[in-house]
């Protein structure tokens, strides 16, 4: 492990990363404080979260994880009418975080681009050559 340590990629590496995460931690993000309601609202909201979790349901993809699981449409759209309020609220808040996951494939590729740019420089920080034909 000494000699590890003594290397020159590693000591390139450990500053690498020490910045990264100094240009990490200085991005800050915003706080929002406030009261949180007690109670579920009025019978409109109850209307809205079925429409939500109803466009929900009628994805092909959740479709298809439904039929996967020996579940059927009617079954499921079924129980999300017998749930209570609170239980409906709570299930069509959560579908509007997994849509905005599924919206876009754009955070998977810079993701993607960014690990390649990190194993092209990991080699190239190891003397290793990168031929790309």
């Amino acid at each position: 492990m000494a000699s590890v340590r003594k290397a020159g990629w590693f000591v390139v590496m450990a500053v690498m990363m020490a910045g990264w995460m100094g240009v990490l931690g200085s991005v800050r993000g915003v706080a929002e404080a406030g009261v949180i309601a007690s109670g579920i609202g009025d019978a409109g909201s109850r209307v809205e979260d079925m429409a939500k979790v109803q466009s929900f349901l009628e994805n092909k993809v959740v479709v298809q994880k439904l039929v996967d699981y020996g579940v059927s449409p009617a079954e499921a759209m079924a129980k999300v009418k017998a749930m209570s309020a609170q239980d409906l609220h709570r299930l069509a808040s959560l579908t509007d975080r997994a849509a905005a996951g599924t919206d876009s494939a754009l955070g998977f590729l810079i993701g993607l681009a960014i690990l390649i740019i990190l194993i092209i420089v990991i080699l190239k920080l190891m003397n290793k050559e990168v031929v790309v034909r």
